[in-house]
């Protein structure tokens, strides 16, 4: 189906300060990060006692190691914890990246910590490594706890790396993840029980309480907002539709849902607030535009959860956090916009198709005509001025698929002068993306958040 383009619109005022918090937003974390660091470097400094010899020199590099690895437990809590300017302002997908990569170097500061502190005493003890640390975990305070908390810290992380991630139930990966806040507990007890920087600076106890503060805060706020929210706008479950096989769309009723400001291409977190589902929440696409009493998500039956939306009854109370997410009409450049997806992919660009002005094409894939969920609303929206929408079934790969430069450029020649919003499974992104870097579209002009990085449905 193919129409004339209608003119775009200039974008509202929302938009504009909505873009450009968006500019702005990463440059002022990695400040703020950034005098942290220089934050526990002066302490380092601070607590030096002048020792020489190869296990002084071992020993204040551990004490160094584990500064700044306590210190980027406190970054990694706050990043994840959901403060809805970070995350509007970074997105959700780049987040979770930092997270992954930030949690690396966390296990590997505190993991060195932990080796070059019981080296470096050895030498200074001229004692075996494994006797020392047997001393050190039996005699010192506090430091049985802090190994304890480094366990649950690798723990933490093995269970995170793709693969395992992958033969995981979300439900199983989420509760986990509960383990690191009491890992950064005994971290911190032991950072006050046996840190040189601590137990004769009182402003570096304080100081450092304030760091953890902060952290504790926003993590209160993380599981609080939302029940606040589900009460203010009492979200109830509305209605529940079959869309596709193993993908339903849920209504959601509820008090001035348009004043939670949730614009196309973004998400929410909902937990049913039942004996089963009260203690976790879920990440979903919105699937079409809030308005004041209505918002609709559409949602895969990926895991135990998602699966259990389908048959909640109306009337189910709903807690809800967010909206989240920079898949929006903020991030656009150009005048014309290709909404690219696969699969449930389909759930965030359907609302983004509606809601942008302007020339916009839409191309959904899936690999049988019935998986493509959400296709009758998409044939009436492409019937307005400005839309086009075009369907693809069948196997990936080959010439004629989107995910190949031949294939993309037949449906949309000039792919290389829009915006391109992609959404899908990652091997459908990897795919389109480099499909879209062959027809000439940069990077800055391409647009997505990842679903396996968030769990999302």
């Amino acid at each position: 189906m193919t129409s004339t383009a209608a003119p775009v619109r200039p974008p509202t005022q929302a938009a504009r300060v909505q873009r450009g918090s968006g500019r702005v937003t990463a440059p002022l974390v990695g400040a703020l990060v950034l005098v942290g660091w220089l934050l526990v470097l002066a302490l380092w400094v601070r607590a030096a006692d002048g020792s020489s010899g190869a296990g002084a020199a071992l020993t204040a590099l551990g004490r160094l190691a584990g500064l700044l690895g306590g210190y980027a437990v406190i970054v990694l809590v706050v990043l994840m914890a959901r403060v809805p300017w970070v995350e509007r302002g970074i997105g959700a997908d780049r987040l979770a990246r930092w997270h992954s990569r930030g949690g690396r170097w966390t296990v590997g500061l505190l993991t060195a910590h932990a080796l070059l502190i019981t080296w470096g005493y050895a030498l200074s003890a001229r004692a075996g490594v494994p006797a020392e640390a047997w001393r050190l975990v039996t005699r010192y305070p506090d430091v049985l706890a802090a190994t304890v908390g480094l366990g649950l810290f690798l723990a933490v992380a093995a269970m995170s790396v793709r693969a395992a991630r992958r033969r995981m139930a979300y439900e199983t990966w989420y509760w986990l993840h509960f383990y690191t806040y009491l890992a950064t507990a005994l971290a911190f007890a032991h950072s006050f029980a046996t840190g040189s920087a601590f137990i004769d600076d009182r402003l570096a106890r304080v100081l450092w309480s304030l760091l953890y503060g902060v952290a504790a805060v926003a993590v209160l706020a993380r599981f609080v907002t939302p029940v606040l929210l589900g009460l203010r706008h009492d979200v109830r479950i509305a209605a529940v539709h079959r869309e596709a096989p193993g993908v339903v769309s849920v209504e959601l009723s509820g008090r001035r849902l348009d004043r939670l400001g949730a614009q196309g291409g973004q998400f929410v977190r909902l937990r049913v607030l039942d004996r089963q589902g009260w203690w976790q929440s879920h990440p979903y696409s919105l699937s079409a535009p809030v308005t004041a009493n209505r918002l609709r998500v559409t949602v895969k039956a990926l895991g135990d959860e998602s699966r259990r939306l389908a048959g909640l009854r109306p009337g189910t109370r709903m807690s809800l956090e967010g909206p989240y997410g920079a898949l929006t009409a903020a991030v656009r450049t150009k005048p014309k916009v290709l909404l690219l997806g696969a699969g449930i992919g389909i759930t965030p660009l359907r609302a983004l198709f509606e809601e942008l002005s302007g020339d916009v094409v839409l191309v959904h894939r899936a690999h049988r005509q019935q998986d493509l969920a959400l296709r009758a609303e998409v044939e009436l929206l492409a019937g307005r001025p400005g839309r086009v929408a075009h369907h693809v079934v069948g196997p990936r790969g080959g010439p004629r698929d989107v995910t190949h430069p031949v294939g993309l450029l037949a449906l949309v020649p000039d792919v290389a002068d829009r915006d391109v919003y992609l959404c899908g499974p990652d091997g459908f992104t990897a795919a389109a993306r480099r499909a879209l870097r062959v027809a000439g579209v940069p990077d800055r002009q391409v647009h997505a958040e990842s679903f396996a990085l968030d769990g999302r449905s």
